[in-house]
Formats: structure tokens, sequence, C-alpha cells
């Protein structure tokens, strides 16, 4: 799977367009607890720390979405993390679902099935890319 150009100029531009990074991130972890109650035991730690640590992994893909091979050594690192954080396949999938629903509240009448298609491959190839090398006994079922 890859990314059109159109596709990561449309990240890049409604990313910049987010008015409140924090907000943003506040809307994502409740989605997320919503649609996945397992998920909330994974964080222990100061939440607007962790808004924080969101924020900076999402701004690191969408400056760097451009050019993807760049950034694959930082996404195979995320997804090594996740997994001694206690992260499942699941839960990767749970957060992506999150974050299409906090994208499309956070822009309303705005945010376009063009925008929706954007981010929910810019994820998969993010959430794929992190999970092959977090979970290598899963590579090639999802494919066969």
């Amino acid at each position: 799977m890859s990314l059109t150009n159109q596709q990561k100029d449309i990240i890049q531009t409604t990313f910049a367009q987010i008015p409140d990074a924090d907000h943003l991130a506040v809307i994502f972890y409740a989605h997320l607890f919503e649609i996945d109650p397992s998920t909330k035991p994974l964080f222990r730690g100061d939440m607007a720390d962790q808004r924080k640590k969101l924020i900076q992994a999402l701004a690191v893909v969408v400056h760097g979405i451009g050019d993807l091979t760049a950034i694959v050594p930082a996404i195979q690192q995320l997804g090594k993390r996740h997994v001694a954080y206690g992260v499942t396949p699941d839960h990767w999938n749970s957060v992506g679902t999150a974050l299409l629903m906090t994208i499309e509240e956070v822009f309303g009448e705005a945010f376009t099935e063009e925008i929706r298609i954007a981010w929910a491959s810019a994820y998969s190839l993010i959430a794929e890319t992190a999970m092959a090398v977090a979970y290598p006994q899963l590579e090639g079922l999802s494919n066969g």
C-alpha cells in the first residue's frame, strides 16, 4: 500500500489546520477508551504527557509523509516500544478507528470522504509497518 501525492497533501494540510492539538488528543483518548476499554489500563502515567507524545508522533509522521522511507525506522521503533507496553494488534485497529473518529469530530462538516480515505490509508500504512516488526509472527496472515 502506498499513498498518492494528493493523499499526502491532504494529510499535511488537514494536520496544519488543527486548531488545538491538545484538544485533539483529549478527544482521541476519549474515543479510544470508549470503543476499546481494554486500552485504558495501558496508560498509567500523566495523560497530559501522553497527549504530547501522541501529537509529537503524529507530527513526525505527517511531516515525514513525503518520504516515508525516511521515517520507517522511527515507525518500527514505535511498534517495538508498544509491544513492551502491552499493546496488541487489536489495539492498533482501535487506535485507527479512534483517530478517524477524532479527525471527523474536529473537522465537522469540512470532513470529507477524501480526507477519511487519506487518513485511513496513512494510518494503515503506519500500523502495518509498526506491526510487521512488533509482531513478526503475524507477517503474511493478514494478506493470506
